[in-house]
């Protein structure tokens, strides 16, 4: 049985996330607690009170599902579970790079938290954002982003699973691609909660920003194969890593290609680790009949996946 896990990226934060697990196991305590002193402010508290608006701004978002889908791993690691292969959703990608030995978690802390203010930096509060289109072909929604492309910059962000592609780019445009995708008969237009367009063009200066502050970081070869956003390929070597991360920020993320690649190299077990099921909703479009998909934020989840392991072996 060859088994991924998969770490979600911004979007996926909501108030109360691993309370639960930092209370009931001490391997989350001790994640949680290292996050607060190495970012010197109550990242577990607004993790577990919020407020939501506090929560979602993008310098907070970034440590804070680092940190809990890292107490996540961190439980399931001590029940002796193991990857063969990671891959993280944009922001998840470090994650998985942490749990892959390529950086340490506090470094990845620090580095998540620069990079949600670079983001946050690049484009004016308000002036972009970020729509999944739903239930469209990736030809035709490529079709109308660039027929958008006349309001403004605006670039597919992310091709997530068969009939969902994420727009991003400046309000006019976003506005204008919506107006041509439920024309073309797209099912829905949906905002995202994120607080710019990121994995668009107007993120190509917070990705220079970013490539020097990763030159301040001891970057590892992974010592599990890690799929990279920007092409699907896997990760290996440090330097792979450190070009995949800066590229990545203002890149589309093309999940769907590296999962397809994970389901057609024999993966059968999907585990996403961290809070929220967004990713095992994309799998579910994606995968094979008999691939197994679970998810792990909480106790409930847990004993779910646990039950599930033993009773395959």
């Amino acid at each position: 049985m060859r088994m991924a896990f998969l770490f979600p990226g911004q979007g996926s934060q909501y108030v109360g996330m691993g309370q639960e697990l930092y209370t009931d196991y001490p391997a989350a305590r001790r994640v949680f607690d290292c996050a607060d002193e190495v970012l010197g402010f109550a990242l577990t508290k607004l993790c577990f009170e919020g407020p939501k608006e506090e929560l979602q701004k993008t310098a907070n978002t970034q440590p804070a599902v680092l940190a809990t889908s890292i107490a996540c791993y961190e439980i399931l690691r001590e029940k002796g579970i193991k990857p063969e292969v990671l891959a993280g959703h944009s922001l998840g990608e470090y994650t998985a790079l942490v749990v892959a030995g390529a950086f340490s978690f506090e470094d990845a802390l620090l580095l998540v938290r620069r990079r949600g203010q670079l983001m946050q930096e690049a484009v004016p509060l308000g002036t972009g954002g970020m729509i999944a289109v739903l239930g469209l072909d990736r030809d035709k929604v490529e079709r109308i982003t660039a027929e958008a492309a006349r309001a403004g910059v605006i670039n597919a962000a992310n091709f997530n699973c068969p009939g969902q592609v994420v727009l991003a780019g400046e309000m006019p445009a976003l506005e204008e691609a919506v107006k041509l995708a439920k024309r073309a008969g797209a099912k829905r237009c949906v905002p995202l909660p994120v607080s710019g367009p990121f994995h668009s063009t107007l993120m190509r200066g917070a990705g220079e920003r970013l490539a020097q502050a990763l030159e301040d970081v001891r970057i590892r070869d992974p010592r599990l194969p890690v799929v990279a956003n920007v092409d699907g390929s896997l990760l290996r070597t440090a330097d792979e890593v450190g070009a995949a991360l800066v590229r990545q920020i203002y890149s589309p993320v093309r999940w769907e290609e590296g999962m397809r690649y994970l389901v057609e190299s024999g993966v059968e077990t999907f585990v996403e680790v961290g809070p929220g099921k967004v990713l095992s909703g994309l799998m579910k479009k994606i995968a094979r009949p008999g691939n197994t998909i679970l998810n792990v934020e909480d106790g409930v989840s847990l004993q779910k996946v646990l039950a599930h392991l033993e009773e395959v072996g």
